[in-house]
Parts: structure tokens; C-alpha cells; sequence
């Protein structure tokens, strides 16, 4: 069998109580199955309003040497010995998910706002952002604002704002109904992808336009190859399909017999297990995905099937959050 490579994952814990530990962050050797926690993310001043907000780490990025893990609305920048170096937020960085680095740019998911904001990692300065609405109107003209994109699903337009002034977006009842949970580069475009987007957007040149139509509920949703990978999370499998989301192949998500886990009394809008979310390519053949219970398997393109599981937790609430290769392995990474 192929030699598999080392990951690193963040896991968030929902529905923990306080006290308790909120996930962290793992190294994961897929070939030795050898696990080894590195942040044991428990901190006492965690806002417990919510089941979401400020619990646990979640995107992953790397960029010259340091790692780089989202909280909510901080972002913290480690050494690779995991000690903390720094940390940097922003007032309209709230709730953020994946981020990704891409041409010396954080970009960075601002899912309570419907945002994506950019950080110039060089000047280490936020430098733009942008707030993505549906557009319920049929206008396509909006003064001072990019222009709008008809999709197969329903219209969307965008806002350019600048993130160090005052009239940026703000939290309304409806200021996170999109979900922003994703976000990449390909080539020249941002991609933007949530759970309540049935697209996977591409953001290019003050132009926003579907690049391809989604299943609600998806996580990690990037352009692979000809068309787009996703975790269709709602469907408990993960996907690859063509740019009319005609499915080429899938992966079933594992699941656990009940009785070998716990905290399964957790009502399952809070927590279940076959959730998935979390997604890597390794070298031409092989997808990495993630799911909760906190587990890791690796699936063979040619084959078809899961050719690795390495489980870190049997509790229920304990989800697998960011995942990428660890960088000892970032020769044999293929971006999605």
C-alpha cells in the first residue's frame, strides 16, 4: 500500500460544559497510526453563549514556517514546536471557519457576517473585505457595490468594505444566513462556498459568478480538477463531481456502533457522528477527509475505497474541524 502521510486537524468539541476541554490540535501519522496531541485548546474565558461562538480552533494555514489556526475571531500563528508567537483579530472577523493562504494573503471566512476578509501577510495589515448577500431583488446595478451574478440558485452580490473602517457589515437576525464556511483560490478567483449556499462561488475581477451548483450543507466545497470535491455533510459521504455537480464518485462516511461511544444522549442538532468535515489530497490518488466521532480516513481514487481510518476520539461531540498534510509532506500536496 501507498506510504500515507502525516495530518494535522483541529477537533471542536460540541455542546462541552465548561471546565472541560473545548478539542485542540492533532498530528495524525495515517501510515503508523500514531496520534499526538500538540493544543489542548481548554481556556476558561471561552464565551459560552451559543453552541458555536468561540469554542475551539478551526482553520489551518502555513506560511513560512509558522502555522497559522483560527479561533472565532482570533487567529493565532505558532512556531512548528506549537509555541505561540502571535495572534491577530478584527472587528468583522467573527466566527471564522477555513482560512487559506494563497500569494503572501490570508484569506479568511467571517461566518457570523457573511464575509471573507483578506490579511497582507507581508504587511501584516487587514486590507479588504467582502460581504456576500443574496440578492432577492432582480436589480443587477447597486451603487458602490461589485456587480451583481446571476446563478442557477438565485442571485447573489457583493460588498466590497474596508476592514480597518467603521461601516463595515454588521450582525443582524440575517447576517449569517449564507453560512461562509470555505474559502480558496483558484488561479485568479476567490472561491467562496457555505451550507446555505447551493453554489460554489468564484469571485474575480469585482465580478462574482456560480461555478458550480452545490447540495445545501456541504463543507470544504474547492475546485478539484474539472469540476469540485466537497464534503456533502448532510448526506454523510464525500464527493467529487463535474462542474454541473453530476457526481463522478463518492465516499461513504464510517460510522460506529452506538454502544462503543459516548455522550451519544446529545441531541443530534447539536452533535452526531458521520458529520463530515475536513478535506486534503495526497499526491494524484488519494482524498483525506474528516468526520466526528474525531476521525481521519484515507480513500484511494482508483479504487474506490477507504484504504486508512485512525479514530482520536470515541466521544460523539468531538468533530474534526480544519485538515491539512502536515507540512513534512507539502512536496506531495496537490491544492484543492
Amino acid at each position: 500500500m501507498q506510504k500515507l502521510p502525516r495530518v494535522i486537524t483541529t477537533s471542536v468539541i460540541r455542546s462541552a460544559r465548561q471546565g472541560e476541554s473545548h478539542g485542540g490540535v492533532y498530528l495524525v501519522d495515517l501510515n503508523s497510526e500514531d496520534i499526538e496531541q500538540v493544543i489542548d485548546w481548554n481556556d476558561r474565558s471561552i464565551n459560552w453563549e451559543g453552541r458555536g461562538g468561540d469554542r475551539g480552533l478551526r482553520g489551518i494555514a502555513f506560511y513560512q514556517g509558522k502555522i497559522y489556526l483560527a479561533a472565532s475571531d482570533e487567529i493565532f500563528v505558532f512556531d512548528r514546536r506549537f509555541k505561540l508567537i502571535e495572534s491577530f483579530t478584527n472587528k468583522y472577523l467573527k466566527r471564522c471557519h477555513e482560512i487559506n493562504i494563497a500569494n503572501n494573503i490570508l484569506y479568511l471566512t467571517s461566518t457570523e457576517l457573511n464575509s471573507v476578509l483578506e490579511f497582507d501577510l507581508t504587511n501584516r495589515v487587514f486590507i479588504r473585505g467582502y460581504e456576500i448577500t443574496r440578492d432577492q431583488s432582480q436589480k443587477a446595478n447597486f451603487i458602490g457595490r461589485i456587480r451583481a451574478a446571476a446563478s442557477r440558485r438565485g442571485k447573489f452580490r457583493v460588498t466590497l468594505f474596508d476592514p480597518n473602517l467603521e461601516n463595515g457589515p454588521a450582525i443582524t437576525p440575517n447576517s449569517s444566513d449564507l453560512h461562509i464556511n470555505n474559502v480558496s483560490r483558484n488561479n485568479e478567483s476567490i472561491m467562496i462556498s457555505g451550507t446555505r449556499i447551493e453554489a460554489l462561488l468564484a469571485l474575480k475581477e469585482r465580478t462574482l459568478q456560480e461555478y458550480a451548483p452545490l447540495p445545501r450543507g456541504t463543507h470544504n466545497a474547492s475546485v478539484y480538477r474539472d469540476g469540485v470535491i466537497y464534503n456533502d455533510t448532510a448526506s454523510d459521504r464525500l464527493v467529487i463531481a463535474d462542474k454541473d455537480n453530476r457526481i463522478k464518485q463518492t465516499f461513504t462516511i464510517s460510522k460506529y456502533d452506538l454502544a462503543k461511544l459516548s455522550h451519544t444522549d446529545v441531541p443530534g442538532d447539536h452533535a452526531r457522528q458521520g458529520f463530515g468535515r475536513g478535506l486534503c489530497l495526497y499526491g494524484e490518488d488519494i482524498v483525506i477527509g474528516g468526520s466526528s466521532p474525531s476521525t481521519i480516513s484515507a480513500y484511494s481514487l482508483a479504487t474506490g475505497q477507504r484504504i486508512k481510518q485512525v479514530n482520536i476520539s470515541k466521544d460523539i461531540r468531538n468533530c474534526i474541524h480544519g485538515l491539512e498534510l502536515w507540512p513534512d509532506e507539502e512536496d506531495s500536496r496537490v491544492a484543492i
